[in-house]
Formats: structure tokens, C-alpha cells, sequence
């Protein structure tokens, strides 16, 4: 597991490049996607990449990207493992030009991520973790293991999204009442969690899994929780529709932060 993570953690740097290359070009060759989501040449190019060395490395695990998801359930649902990748979360803060956007990859067995590498191209710092393995933040060419926050802070920093900040998440600050909001764009919000820098990340808006597996690994490796509203973990390839549902990434569980 070992050698496939470290494997995985080229890979994504290997993307988290073609990205670059794109980002510090004067034409990202924006376009749009069904849903009106933007789509640019470096998801495409990060895709290329991750497919390509996914296929190398493990043949025989078929990959799941969202540049490529248009495969029915009834395929899906026989993988027992697979690869779920987005080759650039957070396209809107990439166009933007503010930094805040990953590489994501996930192995998922069983519904669950057991591995996975989340990869910051503009700084280089990567995220990873294994079932068993632990979880690390590699920076500056240190790696470190990370912790969430186990006990919460009393004014709870909670972090959210640059984009899609939605009415709901609006009114469940509210009841919260103290805290300090950091906006953060991308995986990057779990990945604050995940290292004890964030409390908690209510996402109450809509969310595709492939922007989440990797992450979610991160957390709970890192000894947080991602679960849905009614307190069950987040699960992948158990339905046709590749949405998640609402959900909740904190780090202290002896508070109860669904039922604000």
C-alpha cells in the first residue's frame, strides 16, 4: 500500500504540472459544461495524465473521473474497487487565479476511500493517506502526520466555500452562533479540518463524489468524520446518481454539529 501511495503521489504531482503549464499560460481555453460548470484545457490535460498512469499502474482497476463519468450504474455497480479522480477541484478559484484548486485521487473498495492523495499545485503541498497507514501533509519537501482537532475549539473556526456558499449553510452559522468563518475554495476545506485547522465544514449544497473521496480519506484517517445529516458516512458507487447528499466534516465527535 505503501508503494502505491507514493506512486499516486507522483502521479498527482505529475497533473498538479500539466495544470501549471495551463495556469501560467494567457489562454486556459474556458468552456462549459451541461451543467453550466466551467471546463478548462488543464482538467482536461490533468485528466489525460491520471488516466494514463492509473492504467499503467493498475490495469486492472477501472478509473472513474469526472472528465469521464458518463458510465452507467449497472457497469459501476459490479467494481468491488476502483479509482475515483478529479483531476482539478475548484476550476472556478484556477480561473479565478487564486491558488485554491487540487488535484484529487481516491482508491474506493466497498463504497469506502481507502487511499487517496490530494495535491495543491500552486505550492506543491500534498495530502495523503491509507487505511492503516495513517495520514500525511508533505511540504517544502517535510512530511508530517496531521490531526484534526479533537476537541473543538469554544468559538468554533468553521471553514466554507468561495463559490458556493448556499442560503443553508448561511442560516446554520446563524444558529451556531460564535464562530470565525474562513472561506477556502476546493478539498482544501477538508483537508483545513483534517490538520486541525478548521473545526468543522458544513457543506449543504450540491456536491458530486468525485470531489469528495479523496478528501474524506484525509479526514478520516486523520481521526474526523464525514457524514450525511442523518449521521451515516459518506458512501461512493451505491446509487445511479453520482451526487452526494448534504453532509458534515468536523474533527471533535463528542459534539453534536448536525443537529444545530
Amino acid at each position: 500500500m505503501n508503494e502505491l501511495l507514493k506512486d499516486i503521489e507522483s502521479l498527482a504531482a505529475a497533473a498538479g504540472a500539466a495544470i501549471m503549464e495551463v495556469y501560467e499560460s494567457d489562454d486556459f481555453g474556458v468552456d462549459h459544461k451541461a451543467d453550466d460548470s466551467p471546463l478548462t484545457k488543464a482538467d482536461l490535460a490533468a485528466h489525460e495524465v491520471i488516466v494514463a498512469g492509473l492504467k499503467k499502474l493498475t490495469p486492472e482497476i477501472p478509473v472513474l473521473s469526472e472528465e469521464s463519468a458518463d458510465i452507467p450504474f449497472e457497469e459501476r455497480q459490479q467494481w468491488n474497487q476502483y479509482w475515483l479522480v478529479d483531476p482539478l477541484d475548484g476550476t472556478k478559484e484556477f480561473i479565478k487565479r487564486n491558488g485554491e484548486f487540487t488535484v484529487n485521487i481516491a482508491l474506493i473498495k466497498a463504497g469506502k476511500a481507502i487511499l487517496s492523495v490530494v495535491y495543491v499545485p500552486v505550492t506543491e503541498v500534498s495530502y495523503s493517506a491509507a487505511v492503516g497507514e495513517g495520514v500525511f501533509k508533505r511540504e517544502g519537501g517535510k512530511k508530517s502526520s496531521i490531526c484534526v482537532m479533537k476537541n473543538s475549539r469554544f468559538k468554533p473556526t468553521i471553514v466554507g466555500s468561495r463559490s458556493h456558499m448556499s442560503d443553508e449553510v448561511k442560516a446554520y452559522l446563524e444558529r451556531l452562533g460564535q464562530h470565525e468563518l474562513v472561506s477556502m475554495g476546493s478539498s482544501l476545506k477538508f483537508c483545513l479540518v483534517a490538520e486541525g485547522k478548521a473545526d468543522l465544514y458544513p457543506r449543504l449544497g450540491l456536491t458530486s463524489e468525485w470531489d469528495t473521496a479523496a478528501a474524506q480519506c484525509i479526514v478520516e484517517q486523520a481521526g474526523g468524520q464525514v457524514v450525511t445529516l442523518e449521521g451515516e458516512p459518506l458512501m461512493y458507487n451505491t446509487k445511479d446518481s453520482l451526487l452526494n447528499p448534504h453532509f458534515m466534516v468536523f474533527g471533535d465527535k463528542s459534539r453534536d454539529w448536525v443537529n444545530i
